[in-house]
């Protein structure tokens, strides 16, 4: 094989091309990160959908994009199990609103509402003698990452479900709340939240 037909060792897994865009329409090769204890675990590909190739590795997720892992955390419940085409075309249209009201890039918007709505501290309870004592913890940077998608996408659920609210424009109302850090949105009020319990449990 000649030198140059070699395969490039810098080349994505799978192929994937590296100026590819997210939607085909946003670029994430200049993600902003503003936190970093929670970047390595805050990956953005131009691929929205793997196929479960991460599934059966510990920690593998992490390298899955993080608009996937959002897109499946919102398929998380009785109503939306399984239908992730409805999902990420929700997720399509609630990018072009963000984009409208703020242009801004919103894979940055999706990361810095993360970012924003990952809780630093929790609660664990702890037992001394039968007696369960509430002991304040650091919150491992990937569980971070976890409970923000999981209070955003409760949020979108919350304000979408019998509501006039469409899905979209829910979405798009808790990412742009998130990253503005308005502590109205429901992500940031449960950050806000669990903090406050853990601070009263040191």
């Amino acid at each position: 094989m000649a030198a140059e037909d070699q395969p490039d060792p810098d080349a994505p897994a799978g192929g994937g091309d590296l100026t590819a865009k997210l939607f085909g329409k946003w670029d994430v090769s200049e993600i902003a990160y503003n936190d970093p204890s929670t970047e390595r675990y805050l990956a953005v590909t131009p691929v929205a959908h793997t196929a479960g190739r991460h599934a059966g590795k510990q920690f593998q997720k992490s390298e899955v994009s993080v608009v996937e892992r959002f897109i499946n955390r919102l398929m998380q419940t009785e109503e939306n199990t399984g239908k992730k085409q409805q999902n990420l075309n929700h997720v399509r249209e609630a990018f072009d609103l963000i984009h409208e009201r703020t242009e801004e890039n919103p894979a940055q918007v999706l990361v810095t509402a993360v970012e924003n709505a990952a809780p630093r501290e929790e609660t664990v309870r702890l037992k001394y003698g039968g007696i369960s004592v509430p002991k304040a913890v650091d919150v491992a940077p990937q569980r971070r990452v976890d409970q923000a998608l999981k209070f955003i996408a409760e949020g979108v659920k919350s304000a979408s479900f019998k509501t006039p609210t469409s899905v979209p424009e829910a979405i798009a109302n808790q990412l742009i709340g998130a990253a503005n850090y308005d502590v109205q949105t429901y992500a940031i009020s449960q950050k806000e939240e669990k903090e406050r319990v853990a601070a009263a449990a040191r």
